[in-house]
């Protein structure tokens, strides 16, 4: 069966004949007829010709004749008007009852519709007389009582998140450059205290034990790391110092406060590269406690203005700092907005979110009700017990001994569960055959050490924007 291929003219001979090879290959694989061949043929052209395979060669028995590629131009005639241009305009009709007026020929319809058929087929609708349970035109039907209209009170603009201690490690760096490769890993663990060194010696040594190889002596390499100590702290914290200095403005102050705390170390106030720094970073805390107890009034004066009162409790349970004085002024309008939240006419969302706002904060004491709700629900009884303690008076109110509960923590905010796929239904397990009792092995439960068995403590937040202490009760109206 003849298949294409492309080939190349080697040479021409006297008879008539060329020689050819295989396009690309070393040496000619036959000879062909030079009358198959197109008009000005000469050495080195690759044609493609059919050829057909026996036992003596490849016989070439013609050549294949190339495409010839036309190129093919299509084209759109436009052709004009001299009409002007026309846009299309569409105009929706309104939607109302008042509409329908207009379609006078489906009332005709109806008019025309004999009232006599309507009654014999039997309407199932029987239109009350307008003095007999009808509304008159322009009055409403009464629907039962509506929950009262809330309107949200505006919102204020929040001041820009603190920002976090991002140390560099230029002067840890250099220090351990310093230190002999050997000694570099006593001094990493060093930097997180002596009690690691202690403890990842001793595991060290019994995995050595284990192996049967010689351990390491306790004593000379915990004072090699007391010996490195003094140095690995001067240059920890003055990584930390610096990069407090370059964000001194937007630092958050529980950095700063730790920085601030953390040079009162002997090691580090002798030496003479941290006394600058230590004098600055006092300077700048006292600096920014102040502006930020400024901003904490400022902001809680701002949410009390708009009518944010559980917002502007919040902020009044987290000071900036510990002790800070409330302004009594202040303190007292805070108090008197948050009792006039307290209504008979209020929602129980709104009871408990004004409750567990208030009762951790420094006018607690200050708020009071004078109308409680007809039917208290039990989430609101709920809050009022937990709160007891805190709010003695409120407790009263509702008849809550306050004596017995011990002072609780502001709720965490909780998240959503989520939703898992529904697990598909075991298969029957297959009945076992019953075993002799007494070859049954006995299997005994693995004990359990008293540290694993207790239950981990909750952790509480501490109070003030330096903890993120949150409270999980919703403002419903802020």
């Amino acid at each position: 069966m003849p298949r294409r291929i492309e080939i190349e003219l080697t040479s021409s001979r006297p008879d008539g004949t060329w020689t050819w090879r295989a396009a690309g290959a070393r040496e000619p694989k036959g000879v062909l007829e030079g009358s198959i061949l197109p008009t000005g043929a000469k050495t080195g052209d690759v044609i493609k010709v059919e050829a057909e395979a026996d036992i003596d060669g490849m016989t070439i028995i013609g050549v294949v004749q190339a495409r010839v590629k036309v190129a093919k131009i299509e084209t759109i005639a436009l052709i004009g008007q001299d009409k002007p241009f026309e846009p299309v305009t569409q105009q929706l009709a309104k939607k109302g009852r008042g509409d329908r007026g207009d379609r006078g020929d489906r009332r005709d319809r109806g008019d025309r519709r004999d009232r006599g058929e309507r009654a014999e087929r039997g309407d199932r609708r029987e239109r009350a007389p307008r003095g007999e349970g009808r509304p008159a035109d322009g009055e409403r039907r009464d629907r039962g009582p509506r929950r009262p209209r809330f309107e949200a009170p505006p919102e204020l603009p929040q001041r820009p998140k603190a920002k976090r201690l991002r140390a560099n490690n230029t002067h840890r760096k250099a220090v351990l450059s310093e230190i002999p490769e050997n000694q570099r890993p006593i001094a990493e663990l060093a930097l997180q205290g002596m009690q690691t060194v202690r403890q990842r010696l001793k595991e060290a040594n019994a995995a050595l034990a284990a192996e049967g190889k010689p351990t390491m002596p306790e004593q000379s390499v915990l004072q090699m790391a007391e010996n490195l100590l003094p140095r690995l702290r001067v240059a920890d914290w003055l990584d930390r110092a610096e990069a407090a200095k370059r964000d001194l403005a937007q630092l958050d102050l529980r950095d700063l406060r730790s920085i601030v705390a953390s040079a009162n170390d002997a090691v580090i106030e002798r030496s003479e590269a941290c006394r600058d720094l230590i004098a600055e970073m006092k300077a700048g805390l006292v600096t920014r406690t102040e502006e930020e107890y400024q901003n904490w009034l400022a902001d809680i004066e701002a949410n009390l203005g708009v009518g944010r009162i559980v917002r502007a409790l919040k902020l009044a349970g987290q000071p900036p700092k510990a002790g800070a004085i409330f302004p009594v002024d202040l303190g007292r309008r805070l108090a008197e907005a948050a009792t006039a939240n307290l209504t008979a006419d209020a929602l129980a969302d709104r009871w408990v979110a004004v409750l567990e706002a208030a009762a951790f904060t420094p006018i607690r004491t200050q708020v009071s009700i004078t109308s409680k709700p007809e039917t208290v629900p039990a989430e609101l009884t709920k809050t009022v017990e937990r709160l007891a303690a805190l709010l003695p008076q409120i407790a009263s109110a509702f008849g809550v001994e306050a004596g017995s509960n011990h002072a609780p923590k502001p709720l965490r905010p909780t998240r959503p569960a989520k939703k898992l796929p529904p697990r598909p239904p075991a298969p029957p397990a297959a009945p076992a055959a019953a075993a002799p009792a007494e070859s049954a092995p006995e299997v005994s439960a693995p004990e359990v050490s008293p540290a694993a068995s207790e239950s981990v403590p909750e952790t509480v937040a501490e109070t003030g924007p330096e903890t993120g202490t949150e409270s999980a009760s919703t403002d419903t109206a802020d």
